[in-house]
């Protein structure tokens, strides 16, 4: 894949803290404003309106087989806006709790689905993902406070309200989330260690966990170098995961045994924001990507060279 800036297309700015992009069929991509707590629809031609007022922190979103938006609201944090870059730090100063909402992105009606998981109180969902038989997994990656910070987990819900149970801990920041092309592996990938975790799927919400010493039972596709970070993700038609990256600003396209073509773990594709956060497929023939560029509130897109992955409920008849 050429590494080259140019082939970026500015769709829109002066998001606050886009993530969580959806490309919907008419061509507009929805996604969340974290800062502003605000669910937003992007018009091709840039023209932002808003969805829905989520409140608190909106941060991965899917659509469900209801036609209704499902989002991770993580509780929302404080902001510090500096050097040109808006980023989070830390939880808010009216945190409350995090939770799951199903948001009618016709009426922008919202509705709160979980705060719990039994005696497990969602901390900071992040990141989501249906599978073929309707329900969703997704990341709850804790808050940071200033003396400590919560123990990460992955979760599985129905949309159902009633159906959620906690499957995958202890995970150090855990943030994207994706399946395979046929569903049977889910990919988990940690900010703060910068690992992209894979685990069996075995039935609806359940799988394999690998034994000791595996630290959270997952199996280690790749880890990265340096002052780097993951953000959440997306996969694509050939089973290549396709991780945002944190502070080296970008892509890093990872195949599923960890090596990619050129025999290198990771192919890294630049983007000209610290805080790229999240990557999904669009269009036609789903090749072309749209990214959130966070820290200077930007949407962009860029043609891609494989279709990503149809997504349940969305675009599941895309080539």
């Amino acid at each position: 894949m050429a590494n080259d800036p140019t082939n970026l297309t500015s769709i829109t700015s002066g998001l606050r803290f886009p993530e969580g992009p959806i490309a919907m069929p008419d061509g507009s991509v929805i996604l969340v404003e974290i800062e502003s707590g605000h669910l937003t629809r992007v018009a091709p031609d840039g023209t932002k309106s808003m969805v829905a007022d989520c409140g608190a922190g909106p941060n991965g979103a899917a659509m469900g087989p209801d036609g209704k938006c499902y989002v991770c609201n993580n509780g929302g944090f404080n902001w510090l806006d500096s050097d040109g870059y808006l980023r989070p730090i830390g939880q808010g100063d009216d945190y409350k709790t995090g939770s799951i909402q199903r948001v009618d992105i016709d009426t922008g009606a919202v509705e709160v689905l979980y705060t719990r998981a039994g005696e497990y109180r969602l901390n900071g969902p992040n990141d989501i993902v249906f599978d073929a038989h309707g329900g969703f997994w997704f990341t709850d990656l804790g808050k940071v406070r200033e003396t400590d910070r919560d123990v990460g987990a992955v979760y599985y819900a129905l949309p159902d309200g009633k159906t959620i149970r906690r499957v995958i801990d202890p995970l150090l920041t855990p943030n994207g989330i994706g399946l395979s092309p046929d569903g049977s592996v889910l990919y988990v990938a940690e900010t703060a260690s910068s690992r992209l975790w894979a685990y069996d799927v075995i039935a609806p919400g359940e799988v394999d966990m690998a034994p000791w010493p595996s630290p959270n039972g997952g199996r280690l596709v790749t880890g990265l170098a340096g002052f780097q970070g993951f953000d959440s993700l997306a996969v694509d038609s050939a089973g290549n995961i396709c991780v945002a990256t944190l502070f080296d600003g970008g892509i890093s396209v990872v195949s599923p045994d960890g090596e990619s073509g050129d025999g290198a773990s990771v192919e890294h594709i630049d983007m000209p924001d610290r805080y790229c956060t999240n990557i999904c497929f669009g269009g036609p023939d789903l090749s072309t990507a749209y990214i959130t560029l966070a820290g200077t509130g930007r949407l962009v897109s860029m043609p891609w060279p494989r279709p990503g992955l149809p997504l349940h409920f969305l675009n599941e008849g895309a080539a």
